[in-house]
């Protein structure tokens, strides 16, 4: 037993349950004195973006009120970390600092850096798995090398033993005498000024308990026919929990219990669609894998010869994608989504980056900094995986010659036009027959739905066919070098 109070330090952790680096700390018996510092700097390059500032604003207000209820208290910082810890260390005369881990490269190096410099201090630091079901380094093929395909990655994942979640039972943690000097949430300014955000938590739940529900809803409504689904964006088919794990507000082992408890923690006696659903959590572990083995991915293409490929510059075609613009309903439905909700059904990133890339030839690099701004679940690691797949150059990739039809996709996927309407409501009269190809329509047709084309909604940027040629012909010449 320790008097001592001990440091736990939080990041993207923000849960009571299964927090390793809080369990350890109250395992002491010791008082805790919670932290949260805002480091943006410490983030590196990749500092947080718009949406994801305002989901953490709400996320943190959530940990706030949870801490409340076990009568203690989140401190709230902002600064270089290290510095900020040192400070309360030298206040509060703690000599233990608890956090989990990050496996982003510039993180690594600077809770590193963190850590050597605490210890050469006589302060005791120590770092916990809170993210994964298995960590980056744990896990390699059969030559000690790190996975390059997800198939094989995940079924030695599935070997693998599952650690079970923590269960914290604790009504109220020890506190110290008296708790450190706290700034405001207010004060951190992580909402925009502009309030562009307001259209984020009609259905989203910031939080912990939110997380929960959403878990305990989808497993009860739509698990089971997951598999079929998911595609479908019109359709609450997904769970929607990537803004969750990204904030870790409910972590993977948790999910991974849940779901295996439906059949008695046996996972081969699951439905298909459950299995399906937890193997998108494996996509999420494989993700991180990649990032972790290989650190200049957010950089650079992991197939160097794409290096070369020879991309457009092209900020009016990029503003017209980045805006819904583009005159193709189904890209446009979704990068509307995106603006107003935070968030993106997974078929349709997949339909809107194919078309960045491969009809408008701009790099994913600036796809991918587009979504770390205005997704609510921006990972570094699914991100950078999500756009080097699409582009084709990446681990696991879609051949570049995948070129998504965004017609085709959007007949299969959305054949009532369902989605379309909700987020192109200027298309919302057009018969189902043409609200994929509105240029297509007859004169009378688009007359009687009340649309001019170039008017109310924008003629296709790009022929399609012609595009996908372009995109072959690029291939080539990269291939030849």
């Amino acid at each position: 037993m320790s008097s001592a109070p001990v440091i736990v330090w939080f990041r993207n952790d923000l849960r009571i349950q299964d927090n390793p680096a809080l369990n350890a700390a109250l395992q002491r018996g010791a008082p805790i004195i919670p932290v949260y510092i805002l480091d943006e700097a410490g983030e590196g390059k990749w500092k947080i973006g718009g949406a994801t500032r305002s989901w953490l604003h709400h996320s943190l207000k959530s940990l706030i009120h949870t801490f409340k209820d076990k009568e203690s208290e989140l401190v709230l910082c902002e600064g270089d970390s290290l510095q900020v810890l040192q400070q309360l260390i030298k206040k509060t005369g703690v000599s233990t600092v608890f956090w989990n881990r990050r496996y982003e490269p510039d993180i690594i190096k600077r809770d590193s850096d963190i850590k050597t410099a605490l210890n050469h201090s006589g302060i005791e630091a120590k770092s916990f798995n809170a993210a994964l079901l298995h960590e980056p380094h744990t896990v390699s093929n059969k030559s000690g090398l790190p996975f390059q395909v997800f198939t094989p990655f995940w079924k030695h994942c599935l070997t693998l033993q599952k650690e079970d979640p923590a269960v914290c039972k604790l009504t109220r943690f020890p506190k110290p005498d008296a708790f450190p000097k706290s700034l405001k949430l207010e004060d951190l300014n992580l909402l925009p000024a502009l309030g562009w955000d307001k259209g984020f938590y009609e259905s989203w739940h910031p939080g912990e308990a939110g997380a929960h529900k959403r878990l305990a809803g989808f497993l009860k409504t739509a698990a089971e026919d997951y598999s079929d689904q998911r595609n479908i964006p019109s359709r609450a088919g997904t769970s929607g929990l990537s803004p969750h794990l990204h904030f870790g507000e409910i972590s993977p082992r948790q999910i991974w219990k849940a779901c295996v408890d439906l059949k008695a923690g046996d996972f081969t006696q699951l439905s298909r669609g459950a299995q399906v659903f937890l193997s998108e959590v494996g996509w999420r572990e494989f993700a991180f894998h990649l990032l972790f083995h290989f650190p200049k991915i957010p950089n650079e293409a992991l197939r160097s010869e794409f290096n070369q490929f020879p991309w457009k510059k092209d900020a009016k075609a990029l503003k017209a994608w980045q805006k819904g613009k583009t005159g193709y309903p189904i890209i446009d439905a979704g990068m509307r989504e995106l603006w107003v909700t935070g968030w993106m059904h997974n078929r349709v990133r997949m339909i809107a980056g194919s078309f960045l890339v491969k009809d408008l030839l701009i790099t994913w690099e600036e796809g991918a900094a587009w979504f770390w701004d205005t997704l609510i679940d921006a990972d570094l690691a699914s991100n950078t995986m999500g756009w080097q797949w699409v582009s084709g150059c990446g681990a696991d990739a879609a051949p570049y010659f995948r070129i998504f039809n965004p017609i085709l996709q959007g007949l299969k996927f959305d054949p009532d036009g369902y989605y379309v309407r909700k987020w192109v409501p200027e298309l919302s009269k057009l018969p189902n027959e043409f609200i994929h190809a509105p240029w297509e329509a007859p004169h009378e047709v688009l007359e009687k739905a009340g649309i001019i084309l170039g008017k109310h909604y924008p003629k296709p940027m790009v022929d399609h066919s012609k595009a996908r040629d372009l995109a072959l012909e690029a291939l080539q010449s990269i291939k030849k070098k």
